[in-house]
């Protein structure tokens, strides 16, 4: 059960546009906002891959990459991506490994669950809340701000 604090579980996996990536590679280079949702082109998921795209020239401002995570494919991804002009990764977990790392299963429907992770790698928040998909981007925007603050203090 990974928790606040915690070394992110690194792992790899395809994008949506068929390219490789580890979380490795991001790490000592950006904070990243790793986001888990249940499926492309559902209402909430929608709602909150929009609220992410709306606040892109925010999230920017942190040196922050967002890695959208669900088991829909490769094609599903690229094209919820292309009809929603949405500027960040989405991440394909079929077999749901990437989920059962962050212990982010949920219970009926998979979990939709947000981790803000630091350039260290180090989890710094954890928002899960399936009914209020906007929020999530809210709480991440919150949290780089404290990692801003600790920055500029140290």
């Amino acid at each position: 059960m990974v928790k606040v604090g915690d070394k992110a579980p690194i792992f790899e996996a395809i994008t949506d546009s068929g390219e490789k990536i580890s979380l490795a590679d991001f790490i000592g280079k950006h904070n990243i906002v790793l986001y888990f949702y249940p499926k492309d082109n559902t209402p909430g998921c929608t709602r909150e891959a929009c609220a992410f795209r709306d606040n892109w020239n925010l999230l920017k401002d942190y040196n922050v990459v967002v890695i959208g995570v669900s088991s829909d494919d490769i094609n599903s991804h690229k094209k919820f991506k292309e009809k929603y002009q949405l500027p960040f990764i989405l991440v394909s977990d079929p077999d749901k490994r990437i989920r059962e790392l962050y212990n982010a299963k949920g219970f009926i429907l998979p979990a939709r669950i947000t981790f803000v992770i630091d350039k260290r790698g180090i989890i710094r928040h954890i928002y899960n809340s399936q009914f209020n998909p906007e929020n999530h981007v809210k709480e991440a925007l919150k949290t780089l701000q404290k990692i801003r603050e600790e920055e500029v203090r140290n």
